[in-house]
Parts: C-alpha cells; structure tokens; sequence
C-alpha cells in the first residue's frame, strides 16, 4: 500500500509539474536559446590516453581509462599568458599534445598549455574570410577583398593574387557551395603549397537586389547564375610558399564545368579532384601534377541516367600512401571503397541497403573500419566498427537515437555524443572494443515542466508500395479522441533532407508543439527525394520536381482522413524554400483538400533556381521543356481554391524574390485573390528575434482561416 500511495505522489507531482504551455516565444526564440538542451564544452582528444574539456571556466583533463581528473588551465592563467580579457574559457583545439590553439575575432593564439606560456599570436583582419589556420606551416591563409593572402607567426602577410574584383574571386567557396564545398583553401600536408579556388563569374549577368534601408535606396546586384545561362569558371590555383609562385591546374574545357572535393596526396606531388560536367551525369576521378599543372591521368569515371553527386574528397591510407578510400553512392547506397592510385578498385568495404554517412577513421594498422550509417534503422544514425578484411560489421552504439562519434588518435576510445526520442543529449566513452566505460555528460530536459502533445512515429507506404514513408504525428494537448481537431502540415521534401527521425523529440519544431497547444494536430512526413534511403529513392524525382513528392505527401493526408479524430475538412500546410514549393504543390494539385496555405520563399518557377542545384534535379530548360512547365507552380494558379499566402525575404539570394513576384503577377491575371508579406533586410530566411513576427504571422494566418 505504501508502495502504491508513493508511486501515486509521483505522478501526481510530475502533472503538476507538465502544466507550463508552449508560448509562441518559447518556441521560436527559447528553440535556440533558454530551451535548448546543455552540451559539454570543449569535449576534444588531447592523447590517445587523455581527453580535455571545460569545467567551471577552466580547461579538464581526464584519463580515459582511469577517469582521473586535473586541472590544465584557468581562465585566469589563460588571460594572463595571452594578456587577454576572455570572461569565460574561450573555444579551443590541440595542435600538438601540449598545445592549443585559440580563436579570437582578430588573433589565432597558440598557447603551450604546459609551460604556460604563449607560444605565438597570428593577427588577422576584421573583414578577412575563409580563414585556415596551419599548424604544420605556422601561417594563416584567409581572403580579403577577393584577394589571398598569407600571414606567418612573425605576423608578416604576403599577398598571393592580386586580381580579385571586377568579377574575379580568390579562395572562396564555389559552385554555390553544392557537391559538399564549404571553403575555397587547400593547404598541403605539410604546408609547403596552398591551393585555391579561382572563380571568374564575369560572364553571369548581375542580379538586382535592392537595399531599401538607405537613404536613397540602393543598387547591391549579384551574381546568380540561372538554370540553362551561363554559369562562372572555376580554376584551381597552387601557390608555392618558398617560391611565391603559382600554377593553375589544366583542367581545360568546357570552362564551366565543375572541379569538387580537392584532396593533396600525402607527398605534396599531386592533387586529386572529382570534376563533374555541366549536365551533372558524368564524374571523373582525376590526378594532377603540382610542378606543372597538368592531368596526369584519371583514375576512375563514373556515370548515371540521373545524376551524379560527389560529395567526399578522398581520404589518403595512412599505410599505403599508394592507396586511398572514397565514399561513393555507385551501388546506389553511400559506401566505402578503397582503391589505388593507379585507380583500380581493391576492395568494396562496406555493402548493402544502407547508407554510411561519415567516415571516422581507421585504427593504426587499418584492419577496422569506423563509420557512422543507418544499416539498422533509417530514422537513426549509429556507430559501426567494420573489419577491412571481412566486412564484419558491428554495431558499437547501443541506444536508439542518432549518434556522431569521435575517435581517439589511436581509436582504442571513442566519444559517442548522441540524443533519442527522450533523451535532450548525452555523451558516452565507449571502447572501440564495445564496453560503455562512462558517461561524460548528459543534458537536463528544459521540457521537463511543458505540457506537451503527445508525439508519434508512423510508416506508411508509397501509393505503389514500393516505398515505406517515414511520418511524425502531434497530437493537441488536452487530446480528446471523441473531438475532431484541424492538421497543420509541415513539409520540407527536397533533396538532403530528413525531417522525421528518432532524435530528440523526433526531431519536431517546437512551433508544431505550440500549435498542438493551440489545438491543431501537427503532421510531417519525408516523401521520395529525401535523404538516407538510397540513390533510387532519392533520384526517383529527377527532372519532375514536386510530382512524386506531391503524390507521397498525399499518402500521408489519406492517413489523415482514416483518423476519427481529424476534421479532414480543415486541412492546412505550411514550409519554406523547398517546402514553400512544396507548399503550392499541395495547394494547387490538390486544392479540394488543402484549405489553408503559407509558402516561405518559395521556388515558382526553375527556369530561375541557379544552376548547380537547379540542373541537377532538372536538367536544363532546354533538355526538359515539358517538366519545367509542368513543375511552374505560376501555371497551376487557376486551381487556388483555399487561402494562401505566401512570403519573402527582400534580400534572398537563393530564392530569389522574382517567383514570388511572378506568381502575384499570374494570381492577378487569373482573378486570385493572394496574400503577401515581405521581410525587409532578411534573405532566405528569416532569423533572430524578427522570426518572432514571421511565425506570428504564419500562425495567425491558419488560426483566422482554418
């Protein structure tokens, strides 16, 4: 009995605790702020024995085997060896076993944590960009007005091109950031050459942008390159430290190809680089001599109906410098092969149904493989141990969730940082052997005191069955099966997306939880073209964009109407950039079922999406007539029924705001009666505090007409 009235006093207490109800504010602003799950700071290998990380503003280290903690560094020791003013431990890496490197808005501070004394300071501009900073050379490169430069320990700066401007970029990303670019300088291994990305883009037509903030408005145009027009050149520049001089790589015509995932080769001879044609559906593996410039061979092609994709440069052998590793889609699943540099295929590593979404590295001898895949699950990403020899493949997380791994320099240890449906955030040490050897951290629930609606996985299937489709049902707080309650659905459903997996809370927005509180049901689901699931999946809507999509996200609104409790006469739908497409697709196809609409900086029309991500999935306008007419969303405007709105950044360089203009222009020719908002100064989207007003007025929108 006793045990009884206890357990009923929990309960009890826990209710009482759940009553808090999700503000708007809470769930825009607190998302990424007060709301937001705690994580460790600083967690970082600094030996294969020792990890380091920060505690009560001071920098930790801990035994990895015995746990055994000390104290390296105050913040207190730290000002007064870099003669700095930081209030709490600044971010860091280990450049070596003893020392640390330290990012500051104008410095790379290199401090020996040991002695206790600053071993070097590298100054850099305010304006610089793309900064990389070398251990090996003791330099920083970085990108000031288009230009490269380099600035050594003794602080002197050596400029290395002097065209930039007049449509002319230095070492900045290119490609509009496509084909997993993100930065635009390649130092070498041991630092004696940095390579770099030039990018002529004089020949793309200046796009108008206009800043209406000045006094007089203002004319600040770029370059957006569209989809069939011409798009910029890209060549890729070696400059020589010692020498001061540079060589352009030949990698000939046509010039509008594109050059992606750089990699040197461990003796600084060559460069290896995966070059794509315009088309998209051809990929060259192919090698480059530094001395001089020229190809020296390719190693391995590869080519599709669709597309091709590469997204990972090689990764070297630290064994064999003769060989190397690629992760490759040519299965039709990301795996990993191992090849030479004479480009023949040694060894497919891994295999099967599932994908490998990272690669952590290999132990010293390089017998086992550690990846980061969804072999057991697709909402999930776990961490897998592979024998190199066998393909053995063992899984070394153990709780459902999503899980990124770090190895130990000499990966006897790994740290597995992940988070579940009910779990914010934890950090565990594990032995690459298997065995849980401790938890590092784990995060409070700032939900804890919320009352929530409750939130479930379903799986549905593709109209012919051939697909499962992963979907996330909120249900309003207070649920009362007996009511019958409007959907919000929220929808994304482009390429490199997943919304729907088994982190926490099932990855939903804390806006759907508001308006679960609202008494709205939230409803998302991935539909073909999303990530994790294949080449074939994914790949299925090429040159149809929005087609199949449409058809997917229809399964889940007949899901919708089975349920006696959806009022299936008050459907709504909500999403931004892809999901503002996505958005008017649903509305448009289907009018008769969507009753309410707000599109986010929506694509109208690909014939004015830029190229790189455009041709992709499109082809160019030329090639594919028929499906960029029937994807124009401008098109289907005579078949509004509902209430839509749609809305826009002012500044959006990546949708830019001609299709939300145009759409207006073809609702007027049609006598349809269409809402718009736009967002001075912002551009894609809309953030910081003014994402308050935007989802303000999103919500108002389905709360006045829904």
């Amino acid at each position: 009995m006793k045990r009884i009235t206890f357990l009923f006093l929990i309960l009890s207490q826990i209710a009482i605790a759940q009553t808090k109800q999700m503000s708007l504010d809470d769930a825009i602003w607190g998302r990424y702020t007060y709301l937001r799950p705690e994580s460790v700071n600083g967690l970082t290998w600094r030996t294969a024995e020792t990890y380091t990380l920060i505690e009560d503003n001071a920098l930790v280290e801990i035994d990895a085997k015995k746990g055994k903690k000390q104290t390296l560094l105050t913040v207190d020791q730290l000002n007064e060896i870099a003669i700095k003013d930081f209030k709490r431990f600044p971010s860091y890496s280990w450049n070596s076993e003893n020392e640390m490197l330290i990012r500051t808005k104008k410095s790379f501070l290199v401090i020996d944590a040991v002695k206790k004394q600053l071993s070097y300071e590298i100054d850099v501009p305010e304006d610089a960009e793309d900064l990389n900073f070398s251990k090996e050379g003791k330099f920083v490169a970085y990108v000031q007005n288009n230009n490269l430069f380099v600035v050594d320990a003794q602080n002197e700066v050596t400029q290395i091109t002097g065209d930039g401007g007049n449509g002319i970029v230095n070492g900045m990303t290119v490609h509009r950031n496509e084909f997993g670019i993100s930065g635009g300088i390649f130092i070498s291994p041991r630092a004696n050459y940095i390579a770099f990305y030039r990018k002529d883009e004089s020949m793309v037509k200046d796009y108008p942008l206009v800043d209406f903030m000045a006094r007089e408005a203002e004319y600040t145009p770029v370059k957006y390159p569209m989809a069939g027009m011409a798009s910029h050149h890209v060549t890729l520049g070696v400059y020589n430290l010692e020498s001061g001089n540079t060589v352009f790589l030949h990698t000939g015509e046509p010039l509008d190809h594109f050059l992606t995932n750089v990699a040197w080769s461990p003796d600084e001879k060559n460069i290896y680089m995966a070059e794509l044609n315009r088309e998209q559906n051809h990929m060259q593996m192919n090698c480059y001599d530094v001395a001089g410039g020229e190809r020296v061979k390719t190693l391995f092609e590869e080519q599709a109906d669709t597309y091709v994709e590469p997204l990972y440069p090689i990764q070297f052998s630290k064994v064999n410098p003769d060989e190397f590793y690629w992760l490759s889609r040519q299965d039709g699943w990301f795996h990993v092969y191992k090849y030479n540099t004479d480009g023949e295929l040694l060894q497919q590593i891994t295999k099967g149904e599932w994908e490998v979404t990272s690669v952590l590295g290999f132990d010293e001898k390089e017998k086992q493989l550690f990846v980061e895949g969804t072999k057991d699950d697709v909402l999930q990403n776990n961490i897998y141990k592979v024998d190199v020899k066998s393909g053995e493949t063992i899984r070394l997380s153990k709780e459902d969730g999503v899980h990124h791994g770090t190895l130990s320099p000499d990966a006897a240890y790994l740290f597995d940082r992940w988070n579940g449906t009910t779990v914010p955030g934890k950090v565990d040490l594990v032995s690459t052997n298997g065995k849980l050897l401790r938890n590092v951290f784990i995060a409070d629930d700032p939900l804890a005191d919320y009352q929530l609606g409750e939130n479930k996985l379903m799986t549905l299937k593709t109209k012919d069955g051939k697909y499962d489709l992963f979907g996330r049902l909120i249900l309003p707080t207070d649920f009362d099966s007996s009511k019958k309650y409007p959907v919000v659905v929220y929808v994304y459903g482009g390429p490199h997306s997943q919304l729907v997996n088994k982190t926490w809370h099932n990855q939903a927005r804390w806006w759907q939880y508001f308006m679960a509180s609202q008494g709205y049901i939230a409803f998302t689901m991935d539909n073909r073209g999303t990530n994790s699931r294949g080449r074939a999946f994914e790949t299925a809507v090429h040159r149809q964009l929005g087609i199949l999509e449409t058809e997917d996200q229809m399964q889940g609104i007949k899901y919708l109407k089975s349920l006696p409790y959806v009022d299936a006469e008050r459907i709504g739908v909500h999403g931004w950039s892809y999901g503002g497409f996505m958005t008017l697709n649903l509305m448009l196809r289907h009018p008769e079922v969507f009753k309410v609409g707000v599109a986010g900086g929506p694509v109208v029309d690909w014939s004015m999406y830029e190229i790189m991500y455009g041709e992709r999935y499109m082809d160019m306008p030329r090639e594919n007539p028929e499906g960029y007419e029937e994807t124009n969303m401008a098109k289907h405007i005579k078949d509004l029924q509902g209430k839509l709105m749609l809305i826009h950044g002012v500044q959006d360089q990546t949708v830019v705001m001609q299709h939300s203009m145009k759409f207006l222009r073809e609702s007027v020719k049609e006598g349809k009666q269409v809402d718009f908002f736009a967002y001075p100064i912002h551009p894609h989207n809309v953030r910081g505090k003014d994402r308050i007003h935007l989802m303000q007025k999103v919500s108002q929108y389905f709360f006045d007409y829904l």
